[in-house]
């Protein structure tokens, strides 16, 4: 047992030798390395803007960001609808909506932010990925999944017995309260039949 103890340790000793010589090495590369460049960060809150929005385009969506500070800096964004829908001011970096935009169509996009020196193309920064979400209004109205629900009954049954069920959907967001809530209402008959909120 004293042999494998004896072994062990002569093992872990260069090792550790070793990896002080690491920690020492790497110390002194940080070092040199944080004289010489400054983090840069890139800078924004989460994007959004809300669908149909009913005024003159183009809508502002939001801001990219960057820590750099270059007087040559240049905003540009690639990606999904990049500079069809959505385009950035290069020198503030403002986000805008070009188009209306419909939730149900698309709920969200993913571009990416970059940010070069406008006098060589020189990325300042490494690109990021962003999100713009389009935030839902209650713009659409409940739809029965089938035209015709049939139903029966026999007749003296007891008041509440079932006759049929029905459902219909709605395409607003249904994590918004209200939205896609749906209700039901017996619009003719309703001197024989109710129903209730699950159709």
């Amino acid at each position: 047992m004293s042999h494998l103890i004896l072994l062990f340790s002569l093992f872990l000793a260069p090792a550790f030798a070793d990896g002080g010589s690491q920690k020492s090495a790497q110390n002194l590369c940080s070092n040199d390395v944080s004289h010489k460049r400054q983090k840069r960060d890139w800078i924004w809150n989460q994007m959004h803007i809300k669908e149909e929005i009913d005024t003159p385009l183009p809508h502002h969506v939001g801001k990219i960001t960057s820590s750099v500070r270059n007087n040559n800096a240049k905003y540009i964004i690639e990606g999904e609808y990049a500079n069809t829908i959505f385009k950035v001011e290069e020198t503030s970096g403002d986000v805008y909506a070009f188009e209306r935009l419909d939730r149900e169509k698309k709920a969200e996009y993913e571009l990416t932010a970059l940010i070069i020196d406008r006098t060589n193309n020189r990325s300042l920064e490494r690109p990021s990925k962003f999100i713009i979400k389009v935030y839902d209004i209650n713009d659409n109205a409940p739809v029965f999944v089938q035209k015709v629900f049939n139903g029966s009954v026999p007749e003296m049954s007891p008041v509440g017995t079932s006759v049929t069920k029905v459902t219909a959907v709605d395409a607003d967001d249904p994590t918004v309260s209200g939205h896609a809530t749906v209700t039901y209402e017996v619009t003719t008959g309703g001197e024989y039949f109710t129903i209730d909120d699950s159709g």
